[in-house]
């Protein structure tokens, strides 16, 4: 891996005032990666986009793998926090919040994010120590709202914990497809069909 000093929703660079705290580097950095990709970023590199040096990204962050892990982190949660926004709109039936969170997530865009989730996974798989932490809530940080979808939609509380999680792992072993195959239009008939067993009446 590279050392420290070697450290990719939009930005092409973070408008002037925006401060130091982590929360706020850390959004930016998010954006940067968004727009960008990973590619050979450096922290010096990623620092001058967004408008610190690359000590203040290691003082706040440690180092560039562990900026990486909390980049993960932050765009599952943004993530996660879409699957609430679309839930709540009353136009959308669950199987078109699915089609939308789907849309989301396979937003090309999106793609270098996508492949440093699974590249993070397989560190900490590995028994990476600084990567483990995306390993340890994987999977608990998105049963929450994902149960709460599905009782809402109906299904039985004894029931909906299973059924959120078959559902998340379909959506990553076919994003994970995606990324390696590229065949876009067979995933997406992929989704329809899973969906068409999964929401039998929508």
């Amino acid at each position: 891996m590279a050392t420290p000093d070697d450290v990719h929703p939009t930005r092409e660079t973070t408008p002037a005032g925006v401060g130091e705290r982590p929360a706020q580097l850390l959004d930016a950095a998010v954006d940067y990666v968004a727009a960008h990709g990973i590619g050979d970023l450096s922290l010096r590199r990623l620092g001058a986009a967004i408008g610190v040096s690359h000590r203040m990204l290691i003082h706040h962050f440690g180092s560039k793998e562990q900026l990486l892990v909390e980049i993960v982190k932050t765009s599952e949660q943004r993530q996660r926090d879409h699957l609430s926004r679309l839930r709540w709109d009353p136009d959308l039936s669950p199987a078109d919040v699915s089609r939308r969170l789907w849309a989301q997530l396979t937003d090309p865009q999106l793609a270098d994010q996508e492949r440093l989730f699974f590249e993070i996974c397989a560190q900490g798989m590995r028994g990476r120590p600084e990567a483990t932490p995306v390993l340890e809530r994987i999977v608990t940080d998105w049963l929450g709202p994902l149960v709460a979808a599905e009782v809402a939609a109906g299904t039985d509380p004894a029931v909906a914990p299973s059924r959120a999680r078959l559902g998340l792992a379909t959506v990553r072993g076919l994003l994970l497809d995606l990324l390696a195959t590229g065949d876009r239009a067979g995933v997406d008939a992929a989704m329809e069909e899973f969906l068409r067993l999964y929401y039998p009446s929508q």
